[in-house]
């Protein structure tokens, strides 16, 4: 049997135990969330766009006469200048034409001139009555015909000069000339059955310095930049100098902008889109027409918008909503719109005003009508060394939390401990 010491310290331990058990638990922690506080301001209304790159003026260089092509006289890919001589087709057959329209043209001045005499004399021999009136009239004819095969002369003979001079194809504009698309020795020809009646091709000169960015705007991208104009969130005074900034194809800055110089008024019915161009300076011809490159357009400010971190934006079945606290420090919902980015924010034009808090971290943690603990957010490329002190002290917590329950529950802890080596001791008795 057991002695009763024992008995009456097994009974102090039982007790002990379920006074620990019995104690209530603590209330949990109040939430912890980091916020910023936003200010309405004026920030770019910008958008991103995929473009191409076209000349600036492009002209086709043909045969304008037909012969056997001669000679090219520049060099493939240089620069030209209008009015330069390209190539040169036989001109064996035109000079010959343009010699004998000069020789007709001139017989037919002598026999013009010798009709004209005659007229004048006989006009002068009529009123005594030694010519017929008959005579005088058929003098004047004749005259009149000579004077009007002399003109058709100089007619033809102009026309042989300047197929002549289409021997010599020169440069329509200034510009670079691209590869010849006819070697030397080839017939080349000006009919309709040549390129469609605009005669053989020889090559082209393209001007890139400007150059045009072609690109596509959409419907709907259009009607927000109308509501932002009707809503004034846009500075209608920057409309006139809408910039376009350009990445290269390796993603490269070009540093130049442009300007955009031509919006089409009509929507393209297949593809629901308006065409935009924009005008750019390559003085160094690092672009090159039909290149993609990638568009910032800046069509202007918006004003009295927010800028919100994207972590601090939710969006549900309703549409965007951001959680904000209040003075009392509780969490509260509002409704915003925000369509627009900027870096790493939502461009918030809707829903909030100045002074209020948005909840960027610790959303999960925060309901609405919950009470919460602010901390300022930072900027994870400005706060980084802030975000490890966080988690070190989060981890030291636990350590802390563990320890100082110890503190009180020592004397129970204690008791137990001499309670059972009091047993121990007794039954050892």
């Amino acid at each position: 049997m057991k002695s009763r010491p024992q008995r009456a310290s097994l009974s102090y331990l039982c007790l002990i135990v379920l006074a620990a058990c019995s104690k209530p638990a603590p209330p949990p922690p109040t939430p912890q969330v980091a916020v910023v506080k936003v200010q309405s301001q004026t920030v770019p209304l910008q958008r991103q766009y995929v473009g191409r790159l076209s000349p600036y003026y492009m002209a086709n260089v043909t045969a304008r006469v037909s012969g056997v092509l001669m000679k090219r006289t520049y060099t493939e890919g240089a620069q030209v200048k209008a009015g330069q001589v390209l190539f040169e087709i036989d001109p064996t057959f035109y000079r010959a034409q343009l010699n004998n329209d000069i020789a007709i043209l001139a017989e037919d001045q002598a026999t013009y001139v010798n009709d004209h005499v005659t007229a004048e004399r006989n006009r002068k021999l009529l009123p005594v009555g030694s010519v017929s009136q008959q005579t005088v009239d058929n003098s004047n004819a004749a005259e009149r015909s000579a004077a009007a095969k002399v003109k058709a002369d100089e007619a033809t003979v102009e026309s042989a000069r300047v197929s002549l001079n289409y021997t010599r194809v020169i440069a329509p504009i200034s510009g670079i000339a691209g590869q010849q698309q006819v070697t030397a020795g080839a017939v080349v020809g000006s009919s309709t059955s040549d390129s469609g009646g605009n005669g053989t091709l020889l090559t082209t000169v393209q001007q890139i310095d400007p150059m045009y960015v072609n690109f596509t705007i959409s419907s709907s991208d259009l009607a927000t930049l109308q509501d932002a104009q009707s809503t004034g969130s846009v500075d209608l005074s920057q409309q006139n100098h809408t910039t376009v900034q350009i990445s290269l194809p390796n993603r490269a800055a070009y540093g130049t902008p442009g300007t955009l110089d031509f919006s089409d008024v009509s929507v393209n019915a297949a593809t629901g889109s308006i065409n935009l161009r924009a005008l750019v300076a390559n003085p160094q011809r690092r672009l090159l027409p039909g290149m993609y490159v990638s568009l910032t357009v800046n069509f202007g400010q918006q004003n009295k918008v927010f800028l919100v971190p994207q972590q601090g934006v939710q969006r549900d079945t309703v549409g965007a909503y951001v959680l904000v606290v209040g003075a009392d420090n509780k969490v509260g919902r509002k409704d915003v719109v925000a369509t627009d980015s900027l870096g790493p924010n939502w461009v918030v034009t809707q829903g909030l005003v100045d002074g209020d808090q948005i909840i960027v971290t610790g959303v999960q943690s925060a309901r609405e009508g919950a009470t919460v603990k602010t901390v300022e957010w930072q900027p994870p490329a400005s706060g980084a060394a802030a975000a490890s002190a966080p988690a070190e002290g989060a981890a030291a917590a636990p350590s802390a939390s563990t320890a100082a329950p110890a503190a009180p529950g020592s004397g129970p802890a204690a008791a137990s401990a001499s309670a059972a080596s009091s047993a121990s001791a007794g039954m050892a008795q």
